[in-house]
């Protein structure tokens, strides 16, 4: 991994093939002095919000290496899965919103259940809500210090559906780390090259080539 210096609704797949049959995996993941134990059910229904991914790991592995106090940080993950990020960041000190589709709530809720650390989260419990990129992110505030995303930019339909709840969480100043696996595919490389860049001012802070992985900061161009 190198470090740069400083510097799914019905869009949205669900039962996508992968899993035939209904099975759940306990994995614990640990970050220097962190430990989360993460239960990832694998089903049709959960479908690519199944698994943690490996763009996830990377971004955790960002959060704890840079070494950013998140201690008291609004924090809210988008398209959090298992919520392995999220509950990274809880862990580390930040108040987190964990959000996905309606399906992948009640993993996302036995998650953070799962990992409150002995004395209490540091700052606040986690909370858990639904989020349809495009449909509902105005019932959310924008007063965040960061939104994170890992390996959610792999489906082109619902790039302006992105786009539009990026922009509005970012509004007030928030910093986004977007953590995604280059699939060319599925569009991921022109989606940072030429929609992002668009609305965003964007940086490449980290580069995993052997997993064909970045992790990009971004922030909110200012209109005007």
């Amino acid at each position: 991994m190198n470090f740069e210096g400083d510097h799914e609704k019905c869009l949205f797949p669900v039962d996508d093939g992968l899993f035939a049959d209904t099975f759940s995996e306990e994995s614990v993941y640990r970050f220097g002095g962190e430990e989360v134990m993460i239960s990832q059910v694998f089903s049709a229904n959960l479908g690519v919000a199944a698994p943690v991914w490996d763009a996830a790991l990377c971004l955790c592995r960002y959060l704890e290496q840079q070494s950013l106090d998140l201690k008291g940080k609004r924090v809210i993950e988008l398209g959090a899965g298992t919520g392995i990020v999220g509950i990274l960041a809880a862990r580390l000190g930040a108040e987190v919103t964990l959000t996905d589709l309606p399906h992948a709530v009640p993993q996302l809720e036995k998650n953070v259940l799962a990992n409150m650390p002995p004395s209490g989260w540091p700052s606040a419990a986690p909370t858990v809500a639904p989020l349809s990129w495009g449909l509902d992110q105005t019932q959310f505030p924008r007063d965040w210090d960061l939104v994170l995303g890992a390996d959610i930019v792999y489906l082109a339909d619902t790039y302006p559906l992105l786009m539009d709840t990026l922009a509005h969480l970012c509004r007030d100043g928030a910093t986004a780390y977007l953590s995604s696996k280059m699939r060319g595919e599925h569009g991921t490389p022109g989606f940072y090259a030429d929609i992002l860049p668009q609305r965003f001012n964007l940086q490449l802070v980290c580069h995993d080539l052997a997993q064909n992985i970045n992790l990009y900061r971004a922030t909110l161009r200012r209109e005007g």
